[in-house]
């Protein structure tokens, strides 16, 4: 019998809504695989009722965090849990690293610290805050609370360059640097130096990330094509969004796209 999956999100308070894209909720039965893809944004996360172990290659498994950060990333992971499983997330945009921990996103892509490799002492007592709460809804008032305070104590005023990296992720992608890099009266140099800061990644490979994002958002439409997907997506050509696909998901899309494929099972109750 398939495992049952609960996935849903929890709006954010307004005056978050700039760093803070939505905390989310993943319940379920194990055994479970999940997958995690590329992605140009970042994740708190908080394993409130067994923690997953990852699967970093075939036969060889090894222990995750109970709470961290997962960075902006351009690879896929794997993780397994085979126990019944909740997990409470909150999914910032990327320029929130710095303006929340005082570090260059570039230091954390790719990296998935625990809370207290992160914060220290008040990564400990924020872990063990949401571990004790009693609900999501609890969970959510706790780190508001947090994301608020630390906002208040490292928020820098680096408003274009937010602006930029907004853009490009409410675009999807498909908006050339080079406009944006010249809509902001930065030399290409600046602009690439600021924006790998904020991001964790250069602005062209950012760019693909979230291009990609977008593609596997179209997951449960039966009625594109890869051809309609890798259009709407702003890909020139079918080479360069398979290659793309593959090296940001591990799946061909074609594969992906038919359904039921690994880690996707808590998509499947939103089609």
């Amino acid at each position: 019998m398939p495992a049952k999956i609960n996935y849903y999100t929890i709006p954010v308070p307004p005056q978050l809504s700039y760093y803070v894209r939505c905390f989310w909720v993943l319940e379920g039965d194990g055994p479970y695989i999940h997958r995690s893809m590329a992605d140009g944004c970042a994740e708190l996360v908080f394993h409130y009722k067994t923690v997953f172990d990852e699967i970093t290659r075939p036969g060889k498994i090894e222990s995750s965090f109970a709470a961290g950060l997962s960075g902006p990333s351009q690879v896929f992971r794997r993780f397994i849990s085979k126990q019944d499983f909740g997990i409470f997330g909150v999914y910032l945009y990327p320029y929130a690293i710095p303006q929340l921990f005082s570090i260059p996103a570039t230091e954390l892509s790719n990296q998935m610290p625990d809370c207290i490799a992160l914060l220290g002492s008040k990564g400990k007592v924020l872990s063990e805050k949401v571990f004790a709460a009693s609900s999501n809804l609890e969970r959510v008032k706790i780190l508001s609370v947090f994301i608020e305070d630390q906002l208040y104590k490292h928020e820098q005023k680096e408003q274009s360059m937010l602006a930029v990296i907004n853009k490009i992720i409410h675009s999807d992608g498909t908006v050339p640097v080079e406009v944006l890099a010249n809509n902001y009266f930065l030399s290409i140099r600046q602009f690439e130096r600021k924006f790998k800061q904020f991001s964790g990644f250069s602005p062209k490979l950012f760019s693909r990330i979230i291009r990609f994002q977008s593609a596997i958002s179209r997951y449960g439409n039966r009625q594109l094509s890869l051809t309609d997907i890798a259009y709407d997506c702003g890909y020139y050509d079918q080479s360069h969004f398979i290659h793309d696909f593959k090296e940001f998901s591990g799946f061909d899309p074609r594969h992906y796209f038919n359904g039921n494929t690994e880690g996707t099972l808590w998509k499947e109750d939103k089609i």
